[in-house]
């Protein structure tokens, strides 16, 4: 299981404050690309359940990680999701991504979850398109923040994350840093796949 704390930013310039005021803790810089996939038959979708290929781009040691969700709940800005993934050649990630079918052939743990436990069936996946994201991380009081820009075919959308075994101190050390700093902020109520599924900006 996953948690995390997730606070929406509502614009480009209260993103720029905010990285501002954390570049004293800045450590790395992320440009992510994320492609999704579903059965043919929405088998994975019709259980809550989502896959994706996560590309990690401009940067000297690329990487593809595998991510299958489910059971994805956001209240109050903290989310709880099933997550299992691991790491796949780039090779055969972007392979994937021109032709979904070939999934099913790739020799993966969670590919075989999603097919088995799924019940993906002989039509195997289907592309549903993606995004991109620009995710600065930060260590901050003994935390790893991670602050997202999002950018859809629609908007872009600005968030912070923390994942936490405690995310509701996390979630009020964030929260009061930010009215200190009078950066404006809301719970997030939607994941980035939501939002792209919806097709619009919260």
């Amino acid at each position: 299981m996953e948690i995390e704390v997730k606070l929406r930013l509502p614009d480009a310039d209260s993103h720029r404050k905010l990285l501002s005021l954390l570049t004293p803790f800045h450590i790395q810089t992320h440009h992510q690309r994320n492609t999704f996939f579903d059965g043919a038959a929405a088998e994975l979708s019709s259980q809550r359940a989502v896959l994706r290929l996560r590309f990690y781009e401009n940067s000297e040691s690329p990487k593809c990680v595998v991510s299958l969700k489910a059971k994805a709940v956001i209240v109050n800005g903290v989310s709880r999701v099933e997550e299992d993934e691991e790491e796949l050649d780039p090779k055969t990630g972007y392979e994937c991504v021109e032709n979904p079918a070939k999934l099913a052939e790739v020799d993966s743990r969670i590919l075989r979850r999603a097919k088995q436990e799924f019940q993906v069936g002989e039509a195997g996946f289907v592309g549903l398109g993606g995004f991109r994201n620009v995710r600065n991380v930060y260590e901050w009081k003994g935390m790893k923040l991670e602050v997202d820009e999002t950018m859809y075919d629609f908007g872009t959308l600005y968030e912070i994350e923390c994942e936490s075994t405690e995310p509701d101190k996390v979630k009020g050390m964030i929260e009061e840093f930010l009215k200190e700093n009078g950066v404006e902020y809301s719970y997030s109520e939607k994941s980035k796949f939501a939002t792209f599924r919806a097709g619009k900006l919260p």
